[in-house]
């Protein structure tokens, strides 16, 4: 993100066609990512739907936590009819894109309130088909550009991923709130089409051009080396790291599935709702990315993830002020300003978090299993929120979620610990030699 702030950025952006095409394409990977979690929970509940349903829904979405297990087989193989024509990364890139416009398509036409099973059964295929596009959308940015310019990369595609969120949160809300959720839901579908173009246009990776079919990695090269490669770099202290990961947005998954029926049944409407949540929250949460980039340059890393873990929790005692409170737009506004400038710092730190964990020899593969790590068990847990929500209230829902900080704070400082008590150790200097020969 410290590549955004750099003076000069734009211009790059104008005048490199990787960093143009990034920004595009990370706009095509974050724009179904509200249409099958968040923007989709406001249309349920509208609907009619009970919460139990809207929380189970949202497992829909698991797609993007299993990624890994197929993520290497789009390196090994063609998409079908398109791969041959297009290349291997453009070829998957178009294929997945084509199928989150028709999944919104399908969206689009079905009845939550009266053949909920249809909308699962799009909704399902939506999120398999958009973390599949993630995953290769990652894989041609490691590959087509050099590892100096993978920060210039990531800022490009972070800012065009919010972009998509703000459309398809704020956007898709506007539209819905006007016309109708079909109409909404079928401008997004067209809107793919900026990805679609970005994809015909970019350059496929000359990693792939230059493979030749009949050197595929076999299933363990595939599937085991770089997990190997994890923990042969990182030794047991591996296993502190993804309990990190496994727990640090876990508040965030949890209750993000029940922000939106909150805001409903408290009587805002998809208007205020988009206004304040969506297009006001969007520049409050950039706020955050920023500050959080600053933090992790001014302070480090470690010092900066645990604020931001301990932040994103606490948010969401604003939540439970709102839920106690009822519907006043101004506590509204001040629990989203809290709540997204604290997810932004947080969500800064993580990235840079885990990109320091992966190796440039297997970095798509390692990031693939990392990002899907940190989101499994939110979204398992997320599925039970309308439960816990119908038996205990939105105050104490949000407040227990506030909690879970607590145990995120306690496993930052263990990780902070073993990473300082490792580098004390590697600095350390070798003993002189009569030294070696006295302790043999």
């Amino acid at each position: 993100m410290q590549a955004e702030s750099q003076p000069g950025f734009l211009t790059r952006v104008f005048s490199d066609k990787r960093l143009a095409l990034m920004l595009a394409l990370g706009f095509s990977s974050g724009l179904p990512f509200l249409l099958v979690f968040s923007t989709q929970s406001a249309w349920l509940r509208e609907a009619g739907v009970a919460k139990e349903h809207i929380g189970l829904m949202s497992w829909v979405a698991l797609a993007y936590s299993f990624k890994f297990l197929w993520a290497p087989l789009l390196d090994q193989y063609n998409a079908p009819l398109l791969g041959r024509r297009l290349g291997r990364r453009r070829g998957w890139m178009i294929l997945t894109q084509l199928g989150i416009a028709a999944c919104l398509v399908g969206l689009a036409f079905g009845d939550p309130a009266h053949n909920l099973l249809w909308t699962i059964g799009f909704a399902f295929l939506l999120g398999f088909c958009a973390a599949t596009q993630d995953v290769v959308i990652d894989g041609w940015r490691i590959a087509v550009a050099p590892p100096e310019r993978q920060g210039e990369m990531s800022a490009a595609s972070q800012v065009g991923y919010k972009f998509a969120i703000l459309c398809a949160g704020a956007g898709a809300l506007y539209l819905a709130q006007f016309f109708s959720w079909r109409a909404a839901y079928l401008c997004m579908a067209l809107t793919m089409g900026v990805g679609i173009v970005a994809s015909l246009l970019a350059p496929e990776p000359a990693a792939h051009v230059e493979s030749a079919p009949g050197k595929r990695k076999s299933f363990r090269e595939a599937y085991a080396d770089p997990l190997n490669d994890l923990f042969r770099r990182h030794g047991r202290l591996a296993l502190l790291f993804l309990a990190l990961l496994a727990i640090y947005r876990l508040p965030d998954f949890v209750s993000g599935v029940m922000a939106n029926p909150l805001y409903i049944d408290l009587g805002f409407s998809k208007a205020d709702i988009a206004t304040v949540t969506k297009l006001f929250g969007f520049w409050v949460g950039l706020g955050g990315i920023f500050v959080g980039g600053l933090a992790i340059a001014r302070f480090g890393l470690m010092p900066s993830l645990l604020i931001g873990g301990v932040a994103a929790s606490a948010s969401h005692l604003s939540l439970a002020l709102l839920a106690a409170v009822g519907q006043d737009l101004r506590v509204l506004t001040l629990s989203i300003c809290v709540e997204n400038f604290a997810g932004g710092f947080a969500g800064t730190a993580l990235i840079a978090f885990m990109s320091s964990l992966t190796s440039p020899l297997y970095a798509a593969a390692q990031y693939a299993l990392l990002s899907s790590l940190y989101a499994l068990p939110g979204k398992l847990l997320g599925g039970f929120s309308g439960f816990a929500v119908a038996a205990f209230g939105y105050p104490a829902f949000f407040v227990a979620t506030s909690c879970i900080g607590i145990p995120v704070a306690a496993i930052c400082i263990a990780v902070w610990r073993a990473q300082s008590r490792q580098a004390g150790e590697e600095d350390l200097p070798e003993p002189p030699e009569r030294d070696k020969l006295v302790a043999s």
